[in-house]
């Protein structure tokens, strides 16, 4: 008949253990469409990098026994590191808190621009034209 033989033992889980991480990254790629909650992307990232390391165990595991290409496993074990920093930076705590400036340390008011800040037309305004010409 043509088609692949047909799976037994061991090499018959390597669908489930596919298919549990393709779902997985589905649920990732979802909350980024919908732009979710940074927390909800970790979870998601954290589930997905769990089981795509559970693929990449299988593959190296029984690379022999279900005839898995060494290229494969190279190649989902590059995946897998690329997923890991993608974790860690999606995990990461967000921005660190700025250091103090020296007005903080000295406890001199600092300038708000945004108060003192005055639009319109200015002495060298050239988004209308030539500045010196009037």
């Amino acid at each position: 008949m043509g088609g692949p033989p047909p799976q037994s033992g061991i090499c018959a889980t390597f669908p489930k253990l596919r298919d549990e991480a393709k779902a997985k990254a589905e649920l990732v790629s979802a909350i980024g469409k919908r732009h979710g909650d940074r927390k909800d992307m970790c979870v998601a990232v954290q589930n997905f990098t769990a089981a795509e390391e559970k693929v990449v165990k299988f593959l190296d595991d029984n690379k022999a026994n279900c005839g898995v290409p060494p290229q494969a496993v190279t190649q989902a074990k590059a995946m897998h590191a690329n997923t890991v920093k993608f974790r860690d930076t999606v995990c990461a705590e967000g921005p660190k808190p700025k250091a103090p400036t020296l007005s903080d340390a000295i406890g001199t008011p600092s300038l708000d621009t945004g108060i003192n800040t005055k639009t319109g037309r200015g002495t060298l305004d050239t988004l209308t034209g030539n500045p010196l010409a009037k």
